[in-house]
This record gives C-alpha cells, sequence and structure tokens, in this order.
C-alpha cells in the first residue's frame, strides 16, 4: 500500500466529513396539540396551527434560521388526557417530536408534564389555565404562556368586587380548569368584603342550562360567577339571556372569555361583560398587523389570546434552540429561554420567564363594547385598566413550585 496516497486521501475524506456537518442543519420537530373538533376548537384548533406556523415563517426571516430544519405536525387531542398522554408519548418515542405547543385543557397538560419532564422535552403549555402548572406541578421542561387560573381570577374577580358586586354564585365546569377558576377567585372575593354564596358545577359541554341558572337566580347573589370556558361559556351566557337574569339586576362574572366567544354570542347579548385578557389584537400597530395577517389566513376570524400565545412561544422556543444548537435536551432550551431576560415581544410586550415556568406579561381588564361602539370586524372591546406583570401573576415566592429557592 502506499502510504503517501493514502494520507492526502484520509485528510480529504475528514474535511468532507466536517464541510458537510458544518453545513447541515439541526431538526426541530414542533407538535402542536390541540383540539380541533370539540368546544375549544374556536379559541385554539387550527388556528393554534396557522399561528405556530406563522411563528416559523417569521423565524425564517432570521439569520439564526439557517441553523434549524423546521417541521409543524398537529392532532386533535379529543381534550381527553389519557389520549393526549398517548399522543405525546408516541411522537416523543417514535416521531422525533421536540415540543408540544397549545395543550387546550389543564387535566391534558397536568397529566403530560412528567411525561415532557421524562422524556427531556419541552412543553409550550399556551392554551391550559391551571395556575398549579407553575406551582406544586412545575417542571424544568415546562413553560406556562398567556394567562392562569391566578391571573383571570385577580384581575375580573377584584374589578368586579371592588364595584359593588359583594355576593357571588359559582357555575363551575367539572373539570380541572373551572375547579381552578373557582378556587382562584374565592380568596380574591373574600379578601374584598365580599363571600360566595353557593355553586354548582355541570359537565363539560353542556347544552342545556337551564336548571342551573334558574338555582344561581334562586341564590339572589349578585354575581354570577361562570368559572367554565369555550362553547360551555357562550351556552350560559345565552341562556342567562333568554332569562333576562341579568336584566333582573344579577350580574354575570365570565372568569374565562375569549374574542371567539363573543363573536359567537353577538355584541347585542355580550354588550358590558368584563373579563380579563393577555391579549387584544386591536391594542396596538404591532397587534393590529398580526390580527390582521392572522385574519387573512384563518377565515377572517381574529386571532384568540390562546393563539397569540402558541405564536410568541414558538417564536421564543425557535431562538433559545438556534442559541443552544440542539432541540434534545430540553432543560437546556427551557433554560436558555428564561436566560433570554426580559424581551418586548410583539403581541404580549415586556416580557419575562421566571424559574417556575410562568411567563409574565402585563394583563388587559376589558369591557365587551356596545353593537353601536364598535366600528369594524371584531372591534369588542374598551381596554378599562392594563395589569402590569408584577401584579398580574402570582408573586414567585407564593407558588409552591419546588424549582424555587
Amino acid at each position: 500500500m502506499n502510504h503517501r496516497l493514502a494520507i492526502p486521501s484520509i485528510a480529504l475524506a475528514v474535511a468532507a466529513l466536517f464541510s458537510s456537518g458544518a453545513n447541515a442543519q439541526t431538526p426541530v420537530k414542533i407538535g402542536v396539540l390541540t383540539d380541533l373538533s370539540g368546544i375549544f376548537s374556536d379559541i385554539g384548533g387550527m388556528g393554534a396551527v396557522e399561528a405556530t406556523k406563522m411563528a416559523v415563517e417569521d423565524f425564517r426571516k432570521l439569520p439564526e434560521a439557517e441553523k434549524l430544519k423546521i417541521e409543524v405536525v398537529h392532532v386533535d387531542g379529543l381534550n381527553k388526557p389519557d389520549v393526549a398522554s398517548a399522543i405525546a408519548r408516541k411522537w416523543f418515542d417514535t416521531e422525533g417530536v421536540d415540543v408540544l405547543v397549545d395543550l387546550p385543557t389543564s387535566a391534558i397538560s397536568l397529566a403530560v408534564a412528567p411525561l415532557v419532564k421524562e422524556k427531556n422535552k419541552v412543553a409550550l403549555f399556551t392554551a391550559s389555565g391551571s395556575s398549579d402548572l407553575t406551582g406544586k406541578g412545575c417542571t424544568p421542561n415546562s413553560v406556562h404562556w398567556t394567562y392562569d387560573t391566578w391571573a383571570l381570577a385577580h384581575g375580573t374577580a377584584d374589578a368586579i368586587t371592588k364595584a359593588g358586586g359583594k355576593t357571588w354564585y359559582f357555575l363551575t365546569a367539572d373539570f380541572a380548569l373551572g375547579q381552578w377558576l373557582e378556587r382562584d377567585a374565592t380568596p380574591v372575593i373574600q379578601a374584598n368584603g365580599g363571600k360566595v354564596v353557593g355553586g354548582l358545577r355541570h359537565p363539560t359541554d353542556t347544552k342545556d342550562f337551564s336548571s342551573y341558572l334558574l338555582q344561581a337566580q334562586a341564590s339572589k347573589a349578585q354575581v354570577i360567577g361562570l368559572a367554565n370556558a369555550g362553547g360551555d361559556t357562550i351556552n350560559a351566557i345565552k341562556s342567562a339571556s333568554e332569562f333576562g337574569i341579568v336584566q333582573g339586576g344579577q350580574k354575570l362574572a365570565g372568569m374565562l372569555l375569549f374574542i371567539s366567544d363573543i363573536h359567537s354570542l353577538g355584541l347585542q347579548t355580550a354588550q358590558g361583560l368584563q373579563l380579563t385578557t393577555a391579549f387584544y389584537w386591536d391594542q396596538n400597530d404591532k397587534t393590529r398587523a398580526f390580527g390582521e395577517r392572522f385574519a387573512a389566513r384563518n377565515k377572517q376570524r381574529y386571532p384568540s389570546m390562546n393563539q397569540a400565545g402558541a405564536y410568541s412561544a414558538t417564536m421564543a422556543y425557535l431562538k433559545a434552540v438556534a442559541k443552544v444548537g440542539s432541540a434534545k435536551d430540553g432543560v437546556a432550551v427551557v433554560k436558555a429561554m428564561r436566560e433570554a431576560g426580559t424581551f418586548d415581544d410583539p403581541l404580549f410586550g415586556k416580557t419575562t420567564l421566571r424559574e417556575d415556568g410562568r411567563v409574565t406579561h402585563d394583563m388587559m381588564l376589558v369591557e365587551v363594547k356596545k353593537p353601536e361602539e364598535s366600528k369594524k370586524p371584531y372591534d369588542y372591546y374598551k381596554v378599562l385598566t392594563v395589569i402590569p406583570a408584577d401584579q398580574a401573576f402570582r408573586p414567585l415566592k407564593d407558588g409552591g413550585c419546588p424549582l424555587v429557592n
């Protein structure tokens, strides 16, 4: 063998290997685990998929995007924790998914979070409400974007109780989110001199609220708190309108309402409702640009705060992956997201990821406009007050997250 010929050949082979490695892209696979067919499909669903894809498109315009090969997949979790967990496990084990986005119920998120930690992936909870996700259920692999039950309760319940709504009766969805909404609102009501005089729990996807509302009406409570979401909230408000509950002097408090809910109800029915939201598409030039672009590709439906959350969380995640150089170590990616510090998100403003996984930003207390006040499609909210980030979310020390010293 001619060793003088072999050495240059080996050198060329090594150089070629390093050259191909330098040009290789890091694969990143995003799984949008959402509700495509149920009562939460309007607030997430294909809109959450589109928002995630929009984030990928915008990220690809950045210089660091050249490092990554990004794929987005989506599936309907049927709002069932066991189904969603099985899908997530399959995605992680055999299909190369690195991160989950959306996750439409708190029960799903609380079930999936330990699996995400076990597999060292990342979960971006952009559509789940339970504040336990950043409390006793926190993990180093979880990021809770958009809102939580503590923030919603302290926004809406605080404002309504201070305005004179001292006695409350809750209609609560009998699943994790509803229970946590009621749980987090109750001490706020009591701290403002009010009290909860009663309540009922109803099944998810209830079509007929007549019997529940008759009992709420009979309670004589000043405020009927709707601790539910999506189609349940819409059906309850429609039924309350038919029963003349507001006309009779009682007030409805939607603890979790979305702009898609207001659209389904119509301003004639929804006018005057107060609610807390993390995002409103018509707030400023950046949110309007996003809202109009989203509507153009989503059948002229404007984005909910969950869909906005899917966009912003995906963008922050991809920037962190590019910094780390890989999506394979979920803890390292979440750490990089946190180390980005406070940044100016185009949809949520000044935004920070805390060590308990809670993303903080300003929240807004808004009131639904009267029909004559609305001047264009989805022109539905009047912003009553902006709740600063450091007041909008539960203090870090009070959550009980084991990651917090």
